[in-house]
């Protein structure tokens, strides 16, 4: 999340592709005319970065204010609440794999392992055992915040 002052309202807006109305265009035209004011903000890479990459994951229960669901729409229901932060945690490492393979690609220098962090202890124990996962753990650096 590069930019937290829009990413939420970029999100919502999101979800309304498929039947948008006026006022979600007015919506968006107000962001666009809020990024135009602020060219100054945006992704910055250093020259002289240490190259550490930090991922965070969790999963989101009932937090929409308005239909109280979950704002992330999935195409699967979770069981209990363990296997949506597993799912979480396997879509973040997805996101990582493509964001890496797309660092590479340009020329930056990327440390490994790449950290995640998750608040879930269920989802750092299924993660770290090999067992459950069907051999030895890809995931060497889950870390509980």
């Amino acid at each position: 999340m590069t930019r937290p002052d829009i990413s939420f309202s970029t999100q919502t807006l999101s979800q309304f592709l498929q039947h948008p109305k006026r006022s979600h265009l007015d919506a968006a035209l107000r962001v666009i005319r809020y990024l135009k004011k602020q060219p100054g903000q945006g992704l910055l890479l250093a020259s002289d970065s240490d190259g550490q990459v930090t991922a965070f994951c969790g999963a989101d229960w009932a937090s929409c204010p308005v239909t109280r669901k979950s704002v992330k729409k999935q195409t699967t229901v979770s069981r209990s609440s363990a296997e949506a932060e597993y799912r979480s945690l396997a879509s973040t490492v997805s996101e990582l794999v493509w964001l890496l393979g797309l660092l590479k690609e340009v020329g930056t220098k990327i440390q490994v392992p790449v950290q995640i962090y998750s608040d879930s202890k269920a989802v750092i124990q299924i993660a770290a055992n090999s067992v459950i996962m069907k051999g030895p753990s890809t995931l060497k650096s889950i870390v509980i915040s």
